[in-house]
């Protein structure tokens, strides 16, 4: 089926681990040419040179702190020259603070935590948009969670970011539709970067997730999310703006309690 998407150019932040790598290889094999926006030096070149060996010239590594406002302009800047302009972006890149308590996040940890949140995602957009207007349109998807709708303890600031990217997507989706871009909203679950995370540092988390799932497993990056990505950014979503689809497997349904079942013990 043709998607529309063949020859079309892309970024995609945090693209060399987890979800976003999914999201790599599957716009790769839909002839998708990107950007692997990516802080890791070692994991977005890996990416990239993976692509590159199965579909060679795909791809390039950027390397990118999304909180670093002058490495996202150089990012958008890289891929325009490059490639020669910019349709795509998705603003997949989070950043994780340590669980504690409300009362007990930081400045610091807030700081970082929108950084690389809602800040590279305002960032990216404002960089992309005239590339995009002199296209004649675009697409974003930004990267919104579920913590956020469950209110999830020891997840304060993460919250607080993911909830102003929902906020700013919405505003982008009404005041940027005239340009012919279109933003629209992916709440995933699955075993990326975040999920390790959480699963590392609370043993059994992942057997949980998958029991309190409704389809009773953790979605895949690459072939439970990436999909929805790339309908997303495709002509098949042509008339798709400003929608929030939760790729999670009807988690976001019953939700989940993330309550700690050691809170008297870490409020002492």
């Amino acid at each position: 089926m043709d998607m529309g998407v063949a020859g079309k150019i892309a970024i995609v932040t945090g693209g060399g681990q987890g979800i976003g790598r999914g999201i790599v290889r599957c716009l790769a094999r839909a002839g998708i040419r990107l950007t692997i926006a990516e802080i890791s030096e070692d994991h977005g070149q890996a990416a990239a040179d993976e692509i590159n060996a199965t579909y060679p010239g795909t791809a390039i590594f950027q390397h990118t702190d999304v909180s670093d406002k002058r490495q996202v302009y150089d990012a958008v800047a890289r891929t325009v020259a490059h490639f020669g302009g910019l349709d795509i972006v998705i603003n997949n890149a989070s950043a994780l603070t340590p669980n504690v308590l409300l009362e007990q996040k930081t400045d610091d940890m807030l700081g970082r935590t929108m950084g690389a949140g809602a800040w590279g995602t305002w960032w990216f957009m404002h960089a992309a948009l005239p590339h995009m207007q002199a296209r004649g349109g675009g697409a974003f998807v930004n990267f919104y969670s579920i913590d956020a709708e469950a209110a999830a303890w020891l997840h304060a600031d993460y919250n607080m970011s993911k909830s102003a990217i929902l906020g700013l997507s919405r505003s982008a989706a009404v005041e940027w539709a005239r340009y012919g871009i279109r933003t629209n909203i992916i709440a995933p679950a699955a075993a990326g970067t975040v999920f390790e995370a959480l699963e590392r540092d609370n043993p059994g988390f992942g057997a949980m997730a998958a029991a309190g799932n409704p389809l009773g497993r953790v979605g895949d990056p690459e072939t439970d999310i990436a999909p929805v990505v790339l309908f997303l950014v495709s002509d098949m979503a042509r008339y798709v703006n400003g929608e929030t689809i939760h790729a999670d497997g009807g988690q976001h349904l019953p939700r989940y309690d993330s309550r700690p079942p050691d809170l008297a013990a870490i409020t002492r």
